[in-house]
């Protein structure tokens, strides 16, 4: 039998490609093994922002839900992918809904105490939020073309 350890699952994760292992001790006091099932809700939009999410194995549907219309799928999220950074902007509520579309096993990372780590170790906290905002900017890009097909 294998047993693998949070710090393991991080250390795998490609969004933590490269960090020190010192850095990943002291995330995996921050993280958690979770599971979803096929069209659980992982978060839903305007709900407090308060974790992250690093998808094991599985597919996730960001959604922006309207009342007027169906749910509209901005993206679909997978192996390697990272969920959930309306934590860093106020109002710290999520824009979107997260739903698995399969069997999703993910890492989530408690918010308040991984801030509370970076606040104790700068080094820590900057090299975090560049991997953020490389995650922002390609998702953002991804949207830009998705919206751009949806147009024609």
């Amino acid at each position: 039998m294998v047993v693998e350890t949070v710090e393991r699952l991080l250390e795998e994760h490609p969004f933590f490609k490269g960090v020190k292992e010192e850095h990943l001790q002291t995330l995996a006091e921050s993280a958690t093994i979770v599971r979803f099932e096929p069209g659980d809700i992982i978060f839903e939009e305007g709900e407090p922002a308060h974790r992250f999410y690093l998808i094991r194995s599985g597919k996730v549907a960001l959604q922006l839900i309207s009342y007027r219309i169906a749910p509209f799928t901005l993206t679909t999220l997978e192996e390697g992918d990272m969920i959930g950074w309306s934590w860093l902007f106020p109002p710290y509520r999520w824009k979107f809904t997260a739903r698995a579309l399969s069997v999703v096993r993910a890492s989530s990372l408690d918010i308040k105490s991984f801030c509370a780590r970076s606040e104790e170790n700068h080094d820590l906290g900057y090299e975090l939020m560049k991997r953020f905002a490389e995650v922002i900017d390609d998702r953002v890009e991804a949207l830009s073309v998705h919206l751009v097909e949806v147009e024609k």
